[in-house]
């Protein structure tokens, strides 16, 4: 609203010294015009030049107040073509929120191992049979708890729990496949990172795991980079992961239900989308009834703005 407020302020203050202008070049024009001689046809009557040039003058603000008029509609039509096309992002983005909810929620598959197969299977889900290897510990931090409801009520709000603490990825040795991947567990206050301090959740032995397949990530402005000396990783680089705990670069986020008791908690996957659009759409087409209405008491109604 305060946008709204500011934007009808301005095209208040565009429209009153627009017209001022127009004011002073008109009295300009009257002012300074030069005495016209009256000229003699060859009938013997006499025309007043004078009276021509203020039928022109006249003419000319016609054609001025035509052009603002026109010039100034592009504003409504401007903020209606935006809030229209946000409507379509809002409906593909509650689209694609719809896919990612049955990517995460639907029966989980075998992992397959063709590393294609896998690129196309984001937020898939996927069971494994395996044992952990809790000596390769890495750590994703910092990092504050997934709550899956809250953040789908309060989807668009930059806020935190105020927790924070970090994820602990694990290399997973799938005794059905053959091949060793990398699982985040899950997550862990930060007076609990050391595996010292959870070792009842250091579980040993062949367990199954359901989780969400997660491809590698790309460093974005401002986070920094991953500190693989102090183990200190800050997004998902999958190569060097890989590369220090001797894993293929394969990443799964195991489920709430894989959670150990006593160990991290799992279901750390982000689904929820920012989806602020609805805010736009009353933004802009807001605009754009405010904006019409000036433009119709101004050229059509001839309301002093």
């Amino acid at each position: 609203m305060a946008s709204l407020k500011l934007v009808l302020a301005y095209s208040t203050r565009v429209l009153s010294t627009v017209r001022k202008q127009t004011n002073v070049i008109y009295i300009k024009r009257t002012l300074f015009l030069p005495r016209l001689p009256f000229s003699k046809r060859t009938d013997g009557r006499f025309i007043n030049l004078g009276r021509q040039s203020s039928s022109t003058a006249v003419g000319a603000e016609k054609g001025e107040d035509s052009f603002l008029k026109w010039f100034l509609l592009l504003i409504p039509a401007t903020t209606f073509g935006l809030g229209t096309w946000q409507v379509k992002r809002r409906q593909w983005k509650m689209q694609l929120i719809d896919e990612l909810n049955k990517l995460t929620t639907a029966e989980p598959i075998p992992l397959p191992l063709d590393p294609h197969e896998l690129n196309n299977l984001e937020y898939r889900r996927v069971r494994v049979r395996g044992q952990y290897d809790h000596s390769q510990e890495l750590y994703i931090l910092p990092r504050s708890p997934v709550d899956p409801e809250k953040e789908a009520r309060e989807a668009g709000r930059l806020s935190s729990s105020g927790e924070t603490g970090a994820n602990v990825i694990t290399p997973f040795h799938c005794t059905d496949l053959g091949i060793t991947i990398l699982v985040n567990r899950g997550y862990v206050p930060r007076q609990k990172i050391r595996p010292e301090t959870r070792m009842k959740g250091q579980v040993e032995g062949e367990v199954e795991v359901v989780g969400v397949v997660r491809l590698t990530e790309t460093r974005k402005p401002f986070v920094p980079n991953n500190d693989v000396e102090r183990n200190r990783w800050h997004y998902r680089d999958l190569e060097a992961m890989s590369h220090v705990t001797g894993a293929e670069p394969v990443f799964i986020d195991a489920d709430f239900g894989s959670t150990i008791p006593g160990g991290p908690v799992g279901g750390q996957t982000r689904v929820t989308l920012r989806n602020e659009h609805m805010q736009y759409i009353v933004t802009w087409y807001g605009l754009c009834a405010a904006t019409s209405y000036m433009w119709y008491a101004k050229f059509i109604k001839r309301i002093k703005v």
